[in-house]
C-alpha cells in the first residue's frame, strides 16, 4: 500500500512540475459521442485548469427488457501539453455524476446513483478553426444504487465548437 501511495505521489508531482500553455480557447460546447451519449460544456479557469459539465442518456431495450439512464457530470480537470505535438494536450481530473435510471420491466425500480470519476484524456484544437476533439476514459466508482462498485467501461469522443480566447 505504501509503494502505491508513493508511486501516485511521484505521478503528480511529475505532471504538476511540467510546463503549461495557453490554451487556443477560452471555453467549447458540443457533444461527447460514447457511454454516454452526451451534451458538453467545457470553460478554461486559467491556463492549464478547466470544468466541464455534461448531460446525457443511455438505454437498451428489446422485446424482453429494457433500461434508460440519464446522467449529470461536472469535472476538474488539469490539462498538459504534449511538446512533440502543436496543439495536443493530455489531460486528467476528477468529478462526480448523479444518474437517474430505471427499468421498463420492473417499475417500481427506479432509483438515483452517484458515481466519483476519474478522468484521463487527449485533446486536440484544430489549427485555424474552431474545433476541438477530445477522447478519454472515465472510471467511476458508483457510491449506490445500479452499477454499484467500479466501473471502467465510461468514456468517449467529443466534438466541441470553441469560443473565445485562450491566452
Amino acid at each position: 500500500m505504501k509503494n502505491t501511495i508513493l508511486f501516485f505521489s511521484l505521478v503528480g508531482l511529475f505532471l504538476f512540475a511540467t510546463p503549461s500553455q495557453a490554451q487556443d480557447f477560452k471555453s467549447a460546447i458540443g457533444a461527447r459521442l460514447g457511454y454516454p451519449i452526451s451534451a458538453s460544456f467545457k470553460t478554461f479557469l486559467n491556463e492549464s485548469n478547466a470544468i466541464e459539465v455534461y448531460a446525457g442518456t443511455r438505454g437498451f431495450g428489446n422485446s424482453l427488457s429494457s433500461y434508460r439512464w440519464y446522467i449529470v457530470s461536472g469535472a476538474y480537470q488539469i490539462h498538459k501539453p504534449i511538446e512533440s505535438v502543436e496543439r495536443l494536450q493530455y489531460y486528467f481530473g476528477a468529478g462526480a455524476s448523479v444518474l437517474f435510471w430505471s427499468f421498463d420491466f420492473d417499475t417500481s425500480e427506479s432509483t438515483t446513483t452517484f458515481g466519483l470519476q476519474g478522468y484521463l484524456g487527449l485533446s486536440y484544437t484544430l489549427e485555424n478553426s474552431p474545433v476541438n476533439f477530445s477522447v478519454d476514459w472515465i472510471p467511476t466508482f458508483f457510491v449506490n444504487g445500479f452499477g454499484n462498485g467500479f466501473g471502467a467501461g465510461y468514456g468517449s469522443l467529443a466534438v466541441r465548437y470553441t469560443f473565445g480566447s485562450g491566452e
